[in-house]
């Protein structure tokens, strides 16, 4: 089975109710993800990569977000961390049947929006990361 990532969106934005409370559950779960470190914070606001984050002037984002998990272990640990960081389980660590082998784990960030981290088997990646740089 081959799976391409990573080629159809630039970024996806939350809207959010509390910018503090939505830092925490996504710093535990960048932190169990093995992403610490690398949320860029600004006034209101802050990211990683392809996510971005902000106060809701209107209503907040309800979306389904999945990041990519290396292992079976790490969806176990970003299930515990972001529980931890005031989630709320949507769905324990375990296989699903979407495919042979996809383990994942479910939980709602503070706005209720649908975050999973999901291991599809065993990989590997071509690269680590895309770079972009301005020409």
């Amino acid at each position: 089975m081959e799976f391409h990532r990573g080629r159809l969106f630039d970024h996806v934005h939350l809207r959010v109710a509390d910018v503090d409370a939505s830092k925490r559950f996504y710093r535990a779960a960048f932190g169990a993800l093995g992403l610490a470190g690398e949320i860029v914070e600004g006034e209101g606001n802050f990211y990683l990569d392809d996510l971005y984050v902000d106060k809701a002037d209107g209503p907040v984002s309800h979306v389904h977000i999945a990041f990519i998990a290396k292992d079976r272990e790490t969806v176990q640990a970003f299930h515990k961390a972001v529980l931890a960081a005031g989630g709320r389980d949507n769905g324990g660590p375990g296989e699903r049947e979407y495919h042979p082998g996809y383990y994942a784990a479910f939980a709602f960030d503070p706005d209720g929006n649908n975050v999973e981290a999901v291991f599809h088997g065993p990989f590997k990646r071509s690269a680590d990361s895309v770079v972009y740089t301005a020409l």
